[in-house]
């Protein structure tokens, strides 16, 4: 969290180019320690580090990046075209490092030893520690330096967070994407809440669950091609009524026991609310008519206020659910997530008037 604050400004200074493929190098070394199958006291200044790699040396640069890539013109489908290619690469790569883990283990995985575990997982490691490292490359290889950067990069300073911090659309925004994310964090729930509330078994509850990723592709894209055609914020707030009604349908309880169409339907486009909003909530900073030399310091902000549910979603879940066993738990738990689909559909609201 606080590499997402301090990244900002670092963005801010140095060309996209120079700085994604320095963080994909550097997380691609982390898989190679991680490959050795360190000890467990290792393990936390491991993922430390990768705090460090992926967030501060990545996430605002990545999101600049992004922006340049969309012009004027094109900031939903540039946001909505990435969000929708990472959700689709990741279900391809997931797809794929089960194919290998079960390839590499001589017996299968219920049967193999630890040590055998231990083997196959050390090729999973070091696959996604290649892919890493080959997205540096290719970074480095295709993604051009835009003009501007090169005669008006700002200094490493706080003037960036200032300028940011005094506009009222930025505090709105990061409302928006907190929202947003609590959505996102409550995909989680899907296959647990299949099996608590229907009876599913584990193969049936992952098929649930499974949707969710299939849908983010198709969602990020069509909305964001279509908050190009109209007001990103507008289309952020039919995205929330998505949400909303699809988590008051769960919270109500409204779901019957055999009616799996209605099920899919429902958890499907409440899916597409929520990768929607992934895939144009950084396109509200065109619209805000943030500076793009500052859009580094702007994600810092978002990022940091915006990613909190990274830390209290977790532990939020486990509380209700546990006090509350069975479908109830779930039903509360979707009655908090609507509570901030109601929050962001009033912020997505005031973010209109304010732009």
């Amino acid at each position: 969290m606080i590499s997402y604050f301090v990244g900002g400004p670092i963005a801010d200074r140095f060309v996209p180019r120079k700085l994604l493929p320095v963080a994909l190098f550097s997380t691609a070394i982390g898989g190679v320690v991680m490959m050795s199958i360190p000890s467990i006291q290792t393990l936390p200044w491991l993922y430390g580090y990768w705090g460090l790699t992926t967030v501060l040396l990545f996430w605002a640069s990545f999101i600049k990046a992004q922006r340049e890539f969309g012009g004027h013109s094109a900031q939903g489908k540039s946001f909505g075209a990435v969000d929708g290619g990472r959700g689709l690469i990741a279900a391809i790569i997931a797809s794929f490092s089960v194919f290998l883990l079960d390839s590499f283990l001589p017996v299968s995985a219920d049967k193999a030893t630890p040590d055998q575990l231990a083997h196959a997982l050390q090729w999973i490691i070091g696959f996604f520690a290649l892919l890493t490292a080959l997205g540096g490359v290719l970074v480095w290889l295709f993604l051009r330096d835009q003009e501007f950067e090169q005669n008006n990069l700002p200094g490493l300073s706080i003037s960036g967070v200032k300028a940011v911090m005094n506009r009222r659309s930025i505090w709105l925004q990061s409302i928006i994407v907190l929202c947003a994310y609590v959505g996102y964090k409550s995909t989680d729930d899907f296959g647990l809440f299949a099996k608590d509330t229907f009876g599913y078994h584990d193969v049936e509850s992952a098929y649930i669950a499974t949707i969710t990723f299939w849908v983010r592709p198709v969602a990020a894209v069509f909305f964001g091609f279509i908050a190009d055609k109209f007001i990103p914020s507008k289309i952020i707030f039919w995205c929330f009524v998505l949400m909303l009604a699809g988590s008051l349908i769960i919270s109500l309880g409204l779901l019957e026991v055999g009616v799996k169409w209605y099920i899919l339907m429902t958890i499907s486009s409440m899916s597409a609310g929520i990768y929607g909003l992934r895939g144009v909530y950084y396109a509200l900073y065109q619209e805000a008519n943030i500076p793009v030399k500052i859009t580094g310091s702007a994600t810092g902000i978002v990022a940091f206020l915006g990613y909190t549910p990274d830390i209290f979603m977790g532990p939020l879940m486990g509380i209700i659910l546990d006090s509350n066993p069975g479908a109830l738990g779930h039903q509360y738990f979707f009655g908090v997530v609507a509570a901030f689909a109601i929050l962001g559909i009033v912020t997505s609201l005031f973010y209109q008037k304010t732009t």
